[in-house]
């Protein structure tokens, strides 16, 4: 009813719903659709996305001294003290209001720890507010964009592939009818679970997933690698391995299943990296992907906006750090 069967673009409202989630588990709270704060504080977050993927940040970050010519660089930074400014606003809120027996969110529990550190004349050298300020901005970033761009690509792929789109929705309709979808259920549903799991694939939205830093020297596969040397993983290369995937290159659910149809996990599907600095947010993220992709998919039908058909979708990515289809229109319409 939001949009009254006109054609939309589904961005900024997926962001908003996603970022809701991360916004109450930091500060105890969430906003309205409409809240020029939140709608301000989503596109810092989305214009950094993009910028940070740009030519020119990239080039100033592989020769600095190219900085002057880097103006994508300077918004950046620009956007990023403007979120560091509102997460110290709101801490500072938090400070007055704190209830060691009440802790409501992520910014209490840390600022207790933080004063039990000082009572007990002793700090590991974490909880401070610089760190503090930089988690939670972190935490903002990470726990929206990338759910929500695997979500949209979701949706492109169920547009592209419309007898996928049925399948799931055949299985979910048999299976838990019209009641609310539960974490509980994607145990019960492993064609859509499959589903989800292929879109992760094959979206590939972090490709180079992030940089990391070695903190020893160590030697691997025969090459000497330095203390302090920036280390950057090529996820892609698993997730589009053709030793390990039947059909690596086509968007293929069955890669998930067995022959009866059963959902099989895969030592390949690591879209959320691995080892020890694997996503933070992993257990989150595979919660939201199933609740938003399970109810989106039981309640509507999607399609390509009138006049386009679904060959003229394109796959595409567009620019950014993550790898997020290119904005497009299309309808929802509501399933009886």
């Amino acid at each position: 009813s939001f949009f009254t069967g006109k054609p939309f673009e589904t961005t900024a409202i997926m962001n908003a719903a996603i970022a809701n989630i991360i916004v109450s588990i930091l500060l105890c709270k969430r906003y309205e659709y409409n809240d020029p704060t939140f709608i301000r504080l989503l596109n810092l977050i989305s214009e950094n996305i993009r910028l940070a993927g740009s030519p020119s940040v990239t080039l100033y970050n592989m020769f600095p001294a190219l900085g002057f010519l880097s103006g994508g660089r300077k918004t950046v930074l620009k956007n990023w003290d403007e979120l560091y400014a509102f997460i110290q606003a709101t801490f500072i809120k938090h400070l007055k209001e704190l209830d060691v027996n009440d802790q409501r969110s992520f910014i209490d529990a840390f600022l207790i720890q933080q004063q039990e550190e000082k009572k007990r004349n002793q700090s590991n050298g974490f909880f401070h507010n610089e760190n503090l300020k930089v988690v939670v901005g972190n935490l903002f970033a990470a726990g929206m964009e990338t759910t929500s761009t695997t979500l949209r690509w979701g949706l492109l792929l169920m547009m592209k592939y419309p007898e996928i789109q049925k399948k799931v929705q055949e299985e979910m309709t048999k299976v838990i009818g019209s009641a609310q979808p539960r974490i509980e259920h994607r145990a019960k549903l492993p064609y859509t679970d499959a589903v989800i799991h292929e879109v992760q694939r094959f979206a590939n939205i972090a490709p180079t997933t992030l940089p990391h830093a070695t903190t020893a020297d160590v030697t691997l596969g025969g090459y000497f690698i330095p203390k302090g040397t920036y280390i950057v993983p090529l996820l892609y290369s698993v997730l589009y391995d053709e030793s390990k995937w039947e059909k690596p290159f086509e968007f293929y659910p069955e890669h998930f299943l067995d022959s009866e149809g059963k959902f099989v996990k895969t030592d390949a599907f690591l879209p959320f990296s691995a080892g020890r600095r694997v996503c933070a947010g992993e257990t989150l993220a595979r919660m939201e992907l199933f609740l938003f992709f399970a109810s989106l998919l039981q309640r509507f039908t999607f399609q390509p906006a009138p006049g386009m058909s679904k060959e003229d979708l394109d796959l595409d990515p567009g620019v950014g750090s993550t790898l997020s289809p290119i904005p497009f229109q299309f309808c929802a319409l509501p399933r009886s």
